[in-house]
């Protein structure tokens, strides 16, 4: 009987592991040493709990002690008082300790916004002298950093000028979530950043089109002369697909891009919804209230599962009333099915269940031009090697009426819908999700019309 309960559970394991890496999202960790963060993170709890362990003794003996002596003078009120003393002083203790800890990390937090923008500024202005004094290139993690923001900068060149557009202001909003001095000037960070990025495009340089991009960062970072040096960093970097694309010839592209104008339409309730939803919950893109992050404690994240992109695409949906659950669609006490979570399987139900249809499905150089036709509430499909690995959901329209798209994974905020997905090998599922509601009521105001007209 035991035996079958072992088979059970490596079974369910195995199970749990395959769903979750079926519904994985193209995030990239460019570091070469993937289990960096990991590591440090098993490092930091094993040291917590050390430490935690030998103040458990300590505190027991401690209480051990307290507990005789209370017992000896249990009648004594001075004693009492002076008990009741010492206890406040040690909260007053703890609460600076906890105040000075939380002092020194908005220091910080304005430090590295600082390097950030700093390092931001020179991939806005492809200047790679500075972007290299920010890294120490002496150690390899520092300089496999370097080279990943270098890739980085090349990529938002070509997609810019593909694009026809210019940025004009990249600006990071910082909030550190654990940091410790690893050893004398260097310290340990774990933090969220959500960057804001700001562009033009060329034949129309007064209008400004925004949209924001959230990401976990662990980095290293040491104090050298007055200035913040990065040594070590990883990151889910939301352009990792398209980091090794060549220069796209574009000029085709380009000249379509910059005839379109700005699309004038009315959104439904529905969609009004939709997209209060998704810009209120996107995560470390959320632009609500100042929150650096911000998500629906009502549903789970799946991102230790695999992903949460569809997870969040299907919330959308039903939250704004677009659909309702069903057996084959559904998300309840923290459990959801293949066509909730997953986002092959997101796809696959929208289509062949007739809540969706597509409008295109291709390369983008085979698509772009129908993408104009999307709306909010629409899903954009990425696909690579055969598989939908991630979804987005429309959320508005730039001022040349090109789709920008909300999700999680990394957190995204109205960014324009191919971007971080340019390369050749990411084919795209463009689907238009239909609107029952309203067909049902046309459907009935028919009935009730020919009714009347077999009555009379």
């Amino acid at each position: 009987m035991i035996e079958y309960k072992k088979i059970y559970r490596i079974f369910l394991v195995i199970t749990l592991f395959t769903v979750g890496m079926n519904s994985i999202d193209n995030n990239y960790i460019y570091a070469q040493d993937k289990n960096i963060y990991q590591n440090e993170l098993e490092a930091d709890n094993q040291n917590k709990q050390k430490n935690t362990g030998t103040k458990n003794k300590a505190n027991d003996k401690t209480n051990n002690e307290k507990t005789k002596q209370d017992e000896k003078n249990s009648n004594t009120r001075q004693d009492k008082i002076n008990n009741q003393n010492i206890d406040a002083e040690d909260g007053y203790k703890k609460n600076k300790s906890m105040n000075e800890e939380q002092d020194i990390s908005k220091q910080y937090e304005v430090y590295l916004k600082n390097l950030f923008d700093y390092r931001n500024k020179a991939i806005m202005d492809h200047n790679e002298e500075i972007l290299k004094k920010i890294y120490d290139t002496d150690i390899k993690f520092g300089l496999w950093a370097y080279e990943h923001e270098m890739k980085k900068m090349q990529y938002l060149k070509n997609w810019s000028d593909k694009q026809g557009v210019v940025f004009d202001e990249i600006d990071a909003k910082v909030k550190i979530n654990k940091m410790r001095e690893r050893e004398k000037n260097l310290y340990g960070i774990i933090c969220t950043v959500c960057t804001k990025y700001k562009y033009y495009y060329e034949n129309q340089p007064d209008i400004k089109n925004e949209f924001q991009i959230g990401t976990q960062h662990y980095l290293h970072v040491r104090v050298e002369d007055d200035r913040y040096v990065i040594t070590k960093e990883w990151y889910t970097d939301p352009f990792a697909d398209s980091l090794n694309l060549e220069h796209i010839n574009s000029k085709e592209i380009k000249s379509y891009i910059l005839s379109q104008g700005q699309v004038q339409f009315d959104l439904s309730d529905r969609q009004k919804k939709a997209v209060d939803y998704a810009h209120k919950y996107c995560g470390a893109a959320t632009n609500v209230d100042d929150k650096i992050y911000l998500i629906n404690p009502n549903y789970k994240d799946f991102n230790s599962d695999g992903g949460d992109c569809a997870n969040f695409a299907s919330q959308i949906m039903y939250e704004s009333g677009t659909f309702s659950k069903n057996p084959t669609w559904n998300y309840e006490n923290g459990a959801a099915t293949k066509a909730w979570v997953n986002a092959q399987g997101f796809k696959n139900y929208l289509v062949y269940s007739g809540r969706g249809y597509y409008l295109a499905k291709g390369s983008y150089e085979e698509v772009y031009k129908e993408a104009y036709k999307l709306r909010p509430g629409d899903i954009v499909g990425y696909e690579k090697n055969g598989r939908i690995t991630h979804v987005s959901t429309v959320t508005g329209l730039d001022s040349r009426g090109y789709p920008l798209v909300t999700c999680h994974n990394t957190d995204r905020l109205l960014v324009p819908w191919d971007l971080g997905w340019s390369d050749k090998k990411i084919g795209f599922h463009l689907i238009k999700v239909k609107v029952y509601f309203f067909i049902f009521i046309i459907f009935n105001i028919a009935f009730c019309k020919s009714r009347n007209k077999i009555s009379t």
